[in-house]
């Protein structure tokens, strides 16, 4: 297999045509090696239009959607972020490059060592991973610039919302299966948000996520 005609053939064909236009973004994607953070047994798969199964239920974004959010969050250099479950290690990584510091918190232990040991072997150090569960925040390091959740929530609960700084931006996948919306939420005002829709999809819900209140018949 060729890894970088994969990778270019991903960028071109999967990435560039669902409106991922940012040289940056695009840059970034031959920087940070997909195929290094995938489990083995798919690393054959790293580069395809699927959701990579990570084990426990878990998947890995497709690479249009870790491309998008890229983007639609515009981090900036002097930036914090706070990521919501770390998975494969690989999103982190990819804001890794765009921020200052990453805090990225991850619920499965297995998945929390898995994580942090493709960070490490590829010598990204400003990601701090940890143990424990974000579904509402994690207030130690808060405020935040940048919020992102890689699992999806039926709703957005107000805790996170209060943890980002003013001007941050915070991405999630809101609403019930068969269809949800990805949304950037961006906190123009103390207590103030302006939120947009950026695309529809469906994917795995968030453990502990905050359930809305259900009529009952």
């Amino acid at each position: 297999m060729n890894l970088e005609q994969a990778r270019f053939n991903m960028v071109e064909q999967q990435i560039r045509p669902w409106e991922v236009l940012d040289s940056d973004v695009l840059d970034l994607l031959y920087v940070v090696r997909r195929e290094e953070f995938v489990p083995a047994d798919f690393r054959a798969l790293a580069f395809s239009d699927i959701e990579i199964p990570l084990g426990d239920a878990e998947r890995m974004w497709a690479p249009k959607i870790e491309a998008r959010v890229l983007q639609a969050i515009g981090a900036k250099k002097h930036e914090r972020a706070l990521e919501v479950g770390t998975g494969s290690g690989y999103f982190a990584g990819l804001l890794a490059h765009c921020v200052q510091h990453v805090t990225s918190v991850e619920i499965n232990s297995r998945l929390k060592t898995f994580g942090e040991q493709n960070l490490q072997r590829q010598g990204i150090e400003n990601v701090s991973v940890e143990l424990g569960d974000a579904a509402q925040g994690w207030s130690a390091h808060a405020p935040y610039d940048i919020i992102v959740l890689t699992g999806s929530i039926p709703m957005l609960p107000q805790a996170l919302l209060a943890q980002l700084k003013p001007e941050g931006r915070l991405f999630a996948i809101i609403g019930d299966a068969p269809v949800m919306e990805a949304r950037l939420v961006t906190c123009v005002a103390q207590g103030g948000h302006r939120s947009i829709n950026l695309f529809e999809t469906s994917f795995p819900p968030l453990r502990n996520a905050v359930q809305p209140k259900r009529f009952c018949f």
